[in-house]
């Protein structure tokens, strides 16, 4: 074909470009990308082509949406993931080191000297754990007795109190810092008495007489976390090893530099610790809590890209009825020597601009949203005299959002994916136009 054909065809194509500040379609660039564009929007010239540009705009709003929507859930998993790991965690060891049963540690400060030589621990403390009973008159509770080292605690533990409050545990005077929804479920305050019951009682003429012991509430703490705050009770490691019996700390408890890198370190320390020792990671304790939430975060990914899919693919109604009314535009740049590939291109540019933009303005719609919704939410429960998270009902009273670029790029490059594939069948619809046919009647 002709050069001088398409440099007039260039030229016609460039006097109408849309926007005010450019005279021109810039030099050098395909003819197909300027015609997609035209196709696109509704020009004035092109009153015809307006419901079909409205049933584009529809589509890419709908692709927004969707995008949008991906990311702003995705990022809200996130955060509560987050939030439920964090309060976990001032409570949870990062890597736990123990005997097999419950035996004590052989050679405890062996175990901490060895630990502490790993670059990646930052914290290291001793302690014991054993279950048994609490109660106040009536009242009793299980409970999990965790016997600690004050002085070391706070090494590990983040429960967000003042260190003074595990400095009240003094040996001899067996004192207790319960969590804060088991003193509520006992109607214990600080100062009162409870009655720790041990599961391993002592013989007597008798029989098996369960053993006592007089516990006085010296604190409490709130971790956040339900199951931690309503079980668990911390004493000194003195105390619990009269108590129970025992000979010494059962393990170690250690924090380490980064959290996501426990499994590693972990790894590291099974082959420089001596001893027949154990060694958990927080990952490992709580795998089928983690396994749910990953599980309902992919099924929450996969019922949110049909809604993508959905509007993508209305790319393709779109797109047909386009080629139909362009039918004898398409004849005519056949008749000038246009290729049915130019022709598919066309077509494609026009279906891929829609689905650009529209997942490129969900994209920001959603960013924005994720990143300032913890202004959003609040204006909305103000706006409708309503509260989303209860604070007597969930764990976290407010909305965390946390987006990550693991969530949001494969959203964006999925998004840009299923448009780019709506476009193929009325694209290649578009390069079968026969030019005598669509040209007969016109």
């Amino acid at each position: 074909m002709p050069t001088s054909i398409f440099s007039k065809l260039s030229r016609q194509v460039h006097s109408k470009w849309p926007f005010a500040w450019a005279d021109e379609w810039p030099h050098g660039w395909p003819y197909e990308w300027a015609l997609g564009w035209r196709y696109t929007r509704a020009g004035r010239a092109t009153r015809r082509n307006g419901f079909i540009s409205f049933i584009s705009g529809v589509s890419m709003l709908g692709i927004g949406l969707g995008v949008a929507a991906l990311i702003i859930v995705l990022s809200v998993m996130n955060g509560f993931q987050k939030e439920v790991r964090d309060r976990m965690l001032s409570v949870v060891a990062h890597i736990e080191i123990f005997t097999p049963g419950e035996d004590a540690l052989p050679d405890p400060e062996r175990t901490l000297r060895e630990a502490r030589q790993n670059k990646s621990v930052v914290g290291a403390a001793p302690f014991s754990a054993t279950q048994a009973l609490l109660g106040r008159g009536e009242m009793l509770r299980g409970a999990v007795v965790r016997g600690i080292d004050p002085t070391q605690e706070m090494q590990v533990t983040d429960l967000g109190f003042d260190a003074a409050v595990l400095q009240r545990l003094v040996p001899g005077r067996f004192g207790a810092v319960l969590g804060a929804e088991l003193a509520h479920q006992l109607g214990v305050r600080i100062g009162d008495p409870v009655t720790l019951i041990s599961p391993s009682g002592q013989v007597t003429p008798a029989g098996i007489v369960p053993r006592l012991k007089q516990m006085e509430v010296v604190g409490t703490f709130d971790s956040g976390h339900y199951e931690f705050d309503s079980t668990l009770v911390m004493v000194h490691e003195q105390d619990a090893e009269r108590i129970f019996r025992l000979s010494g700390p059962t393990g170690v408890r250690l924090k380490i530099k980064d959290l996501h890198q426990a499994r590693e370190v972990a790894q590291q320390l099974a082959t420089t610790l001596s001893g027949d020792l154990l060694i958990s990671d927080w990952t490992h304790q709580n795998k089928h809590w983690f396994s749910a939430v990953q599980l309902e975060k992919r099924m929450m990914f996969i019922i949110l890209t049909l809604i993508v899919a959905v509007a993508a693919f209305n790319l393709v109604s779109t797109l047909v009825m386009s080629v139909t009314d362009k039918n004898a535009d398409i004849a005519i740049l056949r008749t000038l020597g246009a290729s049915p590939a130019s022709i598919m291109g066309i077509f494609m540019v026009q279906g891929a601009l829609v689905g650009v933009l529209g997942t490129l303005g969900g994209a920001v719609l959603g960013l924005m949203v994720a990143f300032n919704i913890d202004t959003i939410v609040p204006a909305l429960e103000s706006l409708f005299h309503a509260s989303f998270l209860p604070k007597d009902i969930y764990l976290i009273s407010t909305m965390p959002s946390d987006p990550q670029s693991a969530d949001i790029v494969p959203v964006i490059l999925l998004s840009l994916l299923l448009s780019f594939v709506a476009t193929l069948y009325p694209s290649w619809r578009a390069s079968r136009v026969n030019p005598a046919e669509a040209l007969r009647y016109d």
